[in-house]
């Protein structure tokens, strides 16, 4: 288990599964004690503190809904009590919307639940945490700063008809991922957005068949093939381990190509 004051506390939400899992496991492998954050499945939550600790980090496990102010002051305040300064943020947790509506009929209620998960939840986190990171700078080994990274997705620029209130959600991100960066620059702490794309999780099973087609058939990724978790934790990683320190603010696409325009 990694010493408190070596800047490798981390909190993933959405931590129990797919994604959020991979990312865990991954920063366990290098060392960090990490804060599992759950909302509902308990028992995957502890499964994937398992994989964290069989990869060598420390892993503790918090219920917390992000789009609730309590239960951010709580897994902020149970993950410092565990571990110490918290170095890194992961904001993951997300959802797809509960229906897939077309534009001209989807509900307020629908719009107002996946906006307080995929952005309210993670733009006051970011806060929370970040006001944390300036408390405790001090913390930190000079060859390590302490950073936020949120989990985007290509929806910020691809357009989904049947599933508005996430786009709004995820290209609102990417400006949130800007505007910290600006302000943090100055305090030492560097924000990133990963963007994924077509990633083969409990979210997308039901197009799976779908995007099989559209990727390895018709090519709609210039790599024909579904991206992983791992994918996405292989990017995480990298920048959790201090290697990009004049870069902030930017958007790593991790789609297999989906973001080049091509004739």
């Amino acid at each position: 288990m990694s010493d408190h004051v070596n800047g490798k506390t981390a909190i993933v939400t959405g931590g129990s599964r797919g994604i959020g899992r991979a990312i865990a496991e991954a920063l366990g492998a290098e060392g960090f004690n990490v804060a599992i954050n759950y909302n509902r499945n308990r028992d995957a939550a502890d499964e994937a503190a398992q994989g964290v600790r069989a990869a060598g980090g420390g892993a503790h496990v918090v219920q917390a809904d992000v789009a609730a102010t309590e239960d951010r002051e709580r897994l902020v305040a149970e993950t410092t009590q565990q571990f110490g300064p918290i170095g890194l943020l992961v904001n993951n947790a997300g959802m797809a919307p509960p229906v897939r509506a077309d534009l001209l009929e989807a509900t307020e209620d629908s719009f107002d639940q996946v906006l307080a998960t995929n952005l309210k939840g993670p733009y006051f986190l970011s806060q929370r945490v970040a006001n944390h990171m300036v408390e405790h700078r001090g913390a930190f080994p000079k060859d390590r700063f302490p950073m936020i990274v949120n989990i985007g997705s290509l929806s910020a620029y691809a357009s989904s008809t049947n599933r508005g209130e996430y786009c709004v959600a995820k290209a609102a991100m990417g400006m949130m991922t800007k505007l910290f960066a600006d302000r943090l620059a100055d305090e030492g702490i560097n924000v990133y957005e990963v963007r994924p794309g077509i990633i083969q999780t409990d979210m997308t099973s039901g197009v799976k068949e779908k995007y099989d087609r559209l990727i390895v058939e018709e090519g709609l990724t210039p790599i024909r093939r579904w991206g992983q978790p791992a994918d996405l934790a292989k990017a995480v990683v990298a920048l959790a381990r201090c290697d990009f320190p004049f870069t902030t603010g930017e958007a790593i696409n991790v789609d297999g190509g989906f973001h080049l325009h091509r004739l």
